[in-house]
């Protein structure tokens, strides 16, 4: 297949995506009764992955606007994250929002079951545990007949991927709704640029630029397992390092940007080719870094009509510090993000500078909804309760494999197309659905505590 027959097709699904949902949730309420909350209108929520993002994302749900909602069941595999977002949550909010007892606290690698299993059909499950255990997750969700709400990225590679689509064609089928955690789509400025983007007001695109350049970040670099304890839990802790767990640092941390600018195209590049580099093997203790990330990035990647879209990723301190994104067009500029990964304003100006003198239009967003993870949030759930088509498992999967392309490509040292990372084989963590606390981990350390990483040039067919 042709690099312009593949973008052809791939365009065609992004497009046509939202009419493809609403009929399969049309015919399959034919067969399968509409699925929605409790009796009572309350909808029960289960957090599955008590870290950081995870209590934000439970915290967003108890404070959407189309209530009662209740979180009722947590899940982990570390008891102490768990601990510390219960005592988060429950500081934060009422017991009529949070009801979660001992004996819905579930530790182990089958907790989500036990979480899921306290919902009722049409409730919600939250997933935010490292990538590789979306597709597991997910699954058992779908059979319980349950809506989703599953944080960035989905994937990391082409097998996990092909699945991930085709759950989310069951999720059709059985009339749930599914949000992913791409924030950018929800955010009331970026729809309003990509509408006038749309209506011609910076003329054809001819390229889009991303940055996210700052200090170390996440667990994104690790010195040595100390060897004690379970190899896999240590990787699953420290899961920024490791792409197994997390597609590293480039898919956590640049996908948001990625999403957003491929948004503005209607369209996911055919391929990629990029570069970077480990400067820093070191941390200031003098251990090696162990982990399997580059200090930086730079990708370049080719959509079907030859328009370019580069991202730039850098974690390093002391460098320059950007962190925005931009679409330019033949008749001017569009600032997308200003700071951060949907900060506000978006603005339009004619010519390629982004000059005052020349601003068309800058973003004037209602203060209660300028908080685009609470923005996602309102729309699954209004989704919910109106019985509306929302399922963004595909979105969100070529968001992620867009973002794995320009990782890929950089770590490879070549040129990468959409459609051979989509249909390769390799996948990183095979039988995650049978992991336990022993079970070795999908990447094993040298007999120096170090793990492969990444030799463009020289290891090409896989990244490492």
């Amino acid at each position: 297949m042709s690099d312009n027959t593949h973008s052809n097709s791939t365009r065609r699904q992004f497009m046509n995506n939202t009419s493809r949902i609403a009929a399969a949730t049309t015919f399959a309420g034919l067969a399968v009764p509409n699925v929605h909350a409790a009796e009572n209108n309350t909808i029960q929520v289960a957090l599955i992955g008590c870290g950081g993002r995870g209590t934000g994302a439970a915290a967003d749900a108890l404070s959407v606007k189309y209530g009662p909602i209740k979180l009722v069941a947590m899940a982990d595999v570390f008891p102490h994250r768990l601990q510390a977002s219960y005592n988060t949550l429950s500081r934060k909010f009422k017991p009529e929002q949070f009801d979660v007892p001992k004996e819905r606290q579930f530790i182990g690698f089958d907790a989500y079951k036990k979480a899921i299993d306290s919902l009722s059909p049409g409730d919600v499950a939250i997933f935010t545990t490292p990538l590789t255990f979306r597709w597991v997750h997910f699954t058992y969700a779908i059979k319980k007949k349950v809506n989703v709400f599953m944080e960035k990225p989905l994937t990391a590679d082409g097998p996990t991927s092909r699945r991930m689509i085709e759950l989310g064609k069951q999720a059709d089928a059985n009339n749930l709704k599914v949000g992913v955690g791409l924030m950018s789509r929800h955010s009331r400025a970026m729809e309003e640029a990509y509408k006038r983007i749309r209506d011609g007001e910076i003329g054809d695109i001819i390229s889009m630029r991303g940055y996210r350049m700052h200090g170390p970040g996440g667990s994104a670099f690790s010195e040595k397992w100390n060897g004690q304890g379970s190899e896999l839990m240590w990787q699953i802790s420290r899961f920024h390092s490791f792409v197994w767990a997390s597609g590293g640092c480039f898919n956590d941390f640049y996908i948001h940007i990625v999403d957003h600018l491929c948004w503005m195209k209607d369209a996911w590049p055919v391929k990629a080719q990029a570069v970077g580099a480990r400067h820093y093997k070191n941390a200031k203790s003098g251990q090696p870094y162990v982990d399997q990330n580059f200090d930086n990035y730079s990708v370049e990647y080719t959509f079907a009509d030859g328009t370019k879209m580069h991202m730039d990723g850098r974690c390093i301190n002391g460098a320059e510090r950007i962190y925005s994104s931009y679409a330019h067009g033949t008749k001017g500029l569009a600032v997308l993000s200003s700071r951060g990964d949907v900060g506000l304003p978006s603005s339009i100006y004619k010519g390629q500078n982004v000059d005052p003198a020349n601003m068309k239009w800058e973003s004037k967003v209602d203060p209660r909804e300028r908080n685009p993870k609470r923005n996602e949030w309102n729309d699954l759930v209004y989704a919910i309760r109106n019985d509306k088509p929302f399922n963004e498992t595909e979105r969100g999967v070529y968001a992620s494999l867009t973002s794995s392309l320009g990782r890929i490509a950089a770590h490879t040292g070549k040129e990468w197309t959409l459609e051979k990372l989509l249909n390769s084989e390799h996948e990183y963590a095979p039988g995650a659905d049978k992991f336990t606390s022993d079970s070795p981990a999908p990447l094993k350390s040298d007999s120096n505590g170090m793990y492969p990483v990444p030799q463009p040039g020289v290891v090409t067919d896989r990244e490492f």
